[in-house]
């Protein structure tokens, strides 16, 4: 595992610099169970996270909130390498939101113009 651990780590950093025009965040996860973690992190705009998920290999899910109150879930794969007392690593993954608590209010629809009566032009 010593000679991947190079691999992995330079793998990690290209995917992290190909990923720097997306959406991006950093964070922390604790473990609270065998294989659960309670996360915190920060979004590119600043957007505040708290979520919790778990994890096989490479895969892993999730569902978080927001400091708006919007729930989110997620899955990806990524890889980490070791680094001193903790593991540092990147990924992909794709979320959809599942509770948006301020919804867009629709513009009214203007009413139609009335309708010429029988008879008239």
């Amino acid at each position: 595992m010593q000679a991947r651990t190079p691999a992995l780590a330079t793998a990690a950093a290209a995917l992290a610099l190909a990923l720097t025009g997306c959406a991006a965040g950093v964070g922390i996860g604790v473990p609270i169970a065998p294989g659960v973690s309670l996360g915190v992190g920060v979004g590119s705009g600043g957007n505040v996270n708290v979520g919790i998920g778990t994890g096989v290999g490479p895969l892993g899910v999730g569902v978080g909130v927001n400091q708006r109150g919007q729930v989110s879930a997620g899955g990806g794969v990524g890889a980490s390498v070791p680094v001193g007392g903790a593991r540092v690593g990147a990924g992909v993954g794709a979320s959809t939101v599942l509770h948006e608590p301020v919804q867009a209010v629709p513009a009214p629809v203007p009413p139609a113009p009335p309708m010429p009566a029988a008879g008239e032009s």
